[in-house]
């Protein structure tokens, strides 16, 4: 017995040496230790990488030949300027008059809504009115720009182009968006680098910045838009943040100058009504229009000025509906349809309320005057 001891002793310690010096690779399948299982777990961590490279690859093999690079055509002349002439003691200044120069630089990104050339990008990429404009396609297909619709609410533009048989972008929805979602931004960072990628979550929503462009003199303020940290730059501005389906929830907007990583785009929903509303107006951007510039009083502004809570108009435009229905400046809007403007309640202002509205739409509003509360109709005009 002593010796048959002994001999599983010996025996016990070889092994343990061998397994410690590689000599039995295996050994963990003769003598597996208990709840200890190295091998299934490296094979999920393969499995799972993978898994999650093909979803991106499958995305972005999807979305990208929808995806267009926007470039700019524009002539520019530098100013006039003066050389001293020393011969000429009367008249020493001759005046050399600047020289003109055509200056094409692609400026940003868009992605294609329909076969027959439909594109839709930001309206800060095109808001140039004497410029010229061309799409370049991801199959290095160059075409001019037949024509732009703008977006006079939205920094939103759809641009048309003589083409067909174009590969539409799928769009998906921004209605149950998620933090740490898997979003891919794509387009032409800079302005050089086309078809570029970036891959990220989401990581804000509900935020409100203000969007411009590099290229042009042009900012606007936006609320309820998306926060990834995929990298956008300059360039990517109209390109689409597609998600792990290669659908587009949204489209690129603006970049944070401030930080790192911070990216913004638009909610895909609001382009889904731009573009319906495109179809329904056949074929042109209408939107509902009362002509009035105003600035919502919140319930504690209004108790402490003895005021009524709603919109107070600053400016009312020359030959807008609001001035042709006798609407005057330092008037308090404070129903909309029978609908109580709150200035403390985002889904409740004027603006959205008007938005919901189609133009030719006769609208009752209840405003306060002087201490009088009076009720007007007016019919909405289109914002041009």
């Amino acid at each position: 017995m002593k010796k048959l001891l002994l001999l599983l002793s010996v025996l016990i310690v070889f092994l343990a040496i061998a397994n410690s010096s590689n000599l039995l690779p295996n050994v963990s399948k003769i003598l597996p230790f208990p709840g200890v299982s190295q091998e299934p777990q490296l094979k999920v961590e393969k499995q799972t990488v993978v898994y999650e490279e093909s979803i991106v690859i499958k995305a972005i093999e999807k979305a990208l030949p929808s995806v267009v690079t926007v470039g700019i055509s524009k002539t520019t002349s530098t100013g006039d300027f003066f050389e001293i002439d020393p011969f000429n003691p009367f008249s020493p200044f001759k005046r050399i008059p600047g020289q003109k120069k055509e200056v094409e630089q692609n400026i940003g990104s868009g992605f294609i809504i329909s076969e027959d050339g439909l594109i839709v990008t930001n309206r800060h990429v095109v808001s140039d009115t004497d410029a010229s404009y061309t799409v370049l396609t991801n199959d290095d297909k160059k075409y001019k720009v037949a024509k732009i619709y703008r977006d006079p609410l939205n920094d939103l533009a759809i641009i048309k182009i003589d083409a067909a048989g174009l590969k539409p972008l799928t769009l998906g929805s921004s209605s149950n968006l998620k933090l740490g979602q898997l979003v891919i931004a794509i387009g032409t960072p800079l302005g050089e680098f086309r078809n570029t990628v970036t891959s990220g979550i989401i990581s804000g929503l509900g935020r409100g910045i203000t969007a411009g462009s590099p290229f042009e003199s042009y900012v606007e303020r936006l609320d309820n838009v998306i926060q990834t940290d995929a990298a956008i730059n300059s360039g990517n501005s109209g390109g689409p943040l597609i998600n792990s389906s290669g659908q587009a929830i949204g489209i690129n907007t603006a970049v944070s100058s401030e930080g790192q990583n911070i990216g913004f785009a638009i909610p895909i929903n609001i382009v889904n009504d731009l573009i319906k509303n495109f179809n329904q107006a056949g074929g042109k951007i209408e939107r509902p229009y009362l002509g009035i510039r105003y600035k919502m009083i919140d319930r504690q502004t209004a108790i402490l000025n003895d005021l009524p809570e709603g919109a107070y108009i600053i400016q009312v435009v020359e030959n807008s509906p609001a001035e042709k229905a006798g609407l005057q400046e330092e008037d308090i809007i404070i129903e909309f349809e029978g609908q109580k403007i709150k200035g403390d309640d985002d889904d409740e202002t004027l603006q959205k309320l008007i938005a919901q509205k189609k133009v030719g739409d006769k609208v009752k509003l209840k405003f306060w005057r002087n201490e009088i509360t009076k009720e007007i109709n007016i019919v909405l005009g289109n914002f041009e």
